[in-house]
């Protein structure tokens, strides 16, 4: 796809692989002034909502508009086509749709959410949470990276007034429906053989953060049983949260970032930081996951002569896209697969307030956060006529 390649060189993470782009930092700005140029070559009107969304319009903005859309964000070292798929398809179906002759008869709109993946400031879909009221703004301003720059500040660089930041209800009710394609997370369409499909539903997923306290001491002139080492008592938990999601049905659960204090290779640290990542097919299962993970995080830390706190970062329970809409998107589109899929994005934020619907393109390696991950362009052209078909549909 012509978009993809115009910004492959941007945000690539020579560290890693792949691409690190969060934010309001540098590679996140570079790409929104691509989608901003982009959309206005195609004659659609941009503009940036209070909480760093952008909206490309299609004719007059209105109430009730047909949009679509997704992220540009990447989490570290993630893959070319988590987000930035959905939005050069969004681009390239308006093209298409031009090609066609047609011309919507409601309001039509592209939008860019802002940090989706949460890889700056820890909370993801953030643009779609602020914008639903789903996240207070006095606690979202408050975030910081581990710069120690807040998301009051990023805004403010970026040119956006963060006291505006919050729940906005004029541009919810411009939302009729919701359309969002993305690159399948997993190998569903592989399995089905099938280059596209629709979304059934998003477990409830969620992120801790768990802080370990004990003491920070010589690594060489501290005898080993005089040891309160933070970092054993957090190593058993990697361990803990593979047990406890295997003990749940289709439960998922992950250790994906450890940060230790002060950090130096020759020093027993005094705090460390982990996060975990939670999901399962229901609040329930997903509770008691983090339930026996927390349980055996506390009997870790009392065994190691530490502390513990638990931080509930993030959470949003099971999604179920509107099952009228879902099956008029996938009649629409021949009797497409409809699936599962066990990631977050932000239409699972959105589903509930507005109409809402996922389109997947298939994914031959069922890699994604990973610079492995990949679509073929057939796959994606299927992809992008896909959702010229359903917008036509929605919008006509």
């Amino acid at each position: 796809m012509t978009g993809l390649a115009e910004i492959a060189g941007i945000g690539a993470d020579p560290r890693r692989g792949g691409y690190s782009r969060h934010g309001f930092d540098r590679a996140d700005l570079a790409l929104r002034e691509w989608f901003t140029a982009q959309a206005r070559r195609r004659g659609l009107d941009v503009e940036c909502d209070r909480n760093g969304n952008l909206w490309a319009w299609w004719g007059r903005p209105g109430d009730g508009a047909v949009v679509t859309g997704s992220h540009l964000d990447s989490v570290p070292g993630g893959g070319a086509f988590d987000g930035p798929l959905g939005v050069v398809s969004a681009l390239e179906a308006v093209d298409l749709l031009r090609e066609r002759g047609f011309t919507p008869g409601r309001p039509l709109a592209v939008v860019v959410f802002a940090e989706e993946e949460g890889g700056r400031f820890g909370v993801a879909c953030l643009g779609s949470r602020l914008l639903t009221g789903s996240l207070p703004p006095e606690t979202a301003l408050r975030l910081s990276d581990s710069d120690g720059v807040t998301l009051a500040e990023a805004l403010r660089a970026a040119g956006i007034n963060p006291t505006r930041v919050g729940r906005d209800d004029a541009a919810l009710a411009r939302i009729g429906t919701f359309v969002e394609l993305h690159v399948e997370q997993g190998r569903g369409l592989v399995d089905l053989a099938a280059p596209v499909g629709v979304a059934r539903s998003i477990l409830a997923h969620g992120r801790w953060r768990l802080t370990f306290t004990g003491e920070g001491n010589h690594a060489g002139a501290t005898l080993m049983v005089d040891r309160r080492d933070p970092m054993v008592a957090a190593a058993q938990v990697v361990v803990a949260a593979r047990r406890a999601a295997l003990a749940v049905e289709g439960a998922r659960a992950t250790v994906g970032r450890i940060v230790p204090n002060p950090g130096g290779t020759n020093a027993i640290p005094s705090t460390v930081d982990i996060w975990l990542d939670a999901r399962a097919d229901d609040d329930a299962r997903t509770r008691a996951v983090v339930a026996d993970i927390t349980a055996a995080a506390e009997a870790a830390a009392v065994d190691e002569g530490c502390a513990v706190t638990v931080t509930q970062e993030s959470y949003g329970d099971k999604v179920v896209f509107d099952p009228a809409l879902r099956d008029e998107v996938a009649a629409a589109l021949g009797g497409v697969p409809v699936l599962p899929t066990g990631a977050g994005h932000d239409a699972g934020i959105l589903a509930a307030h507005v109409p809402t619907a996922m389109l997947f393109v298939r994914n031959p390696t069922g890699i994604s956060h990973a610079p492995e991950e990949f679509a073929e362009p057939a796959d994606c052209a299927a992809g992008v006529a896909a959702l010229a078909d359903v917008l036509a549909h929605l919008a006509r």
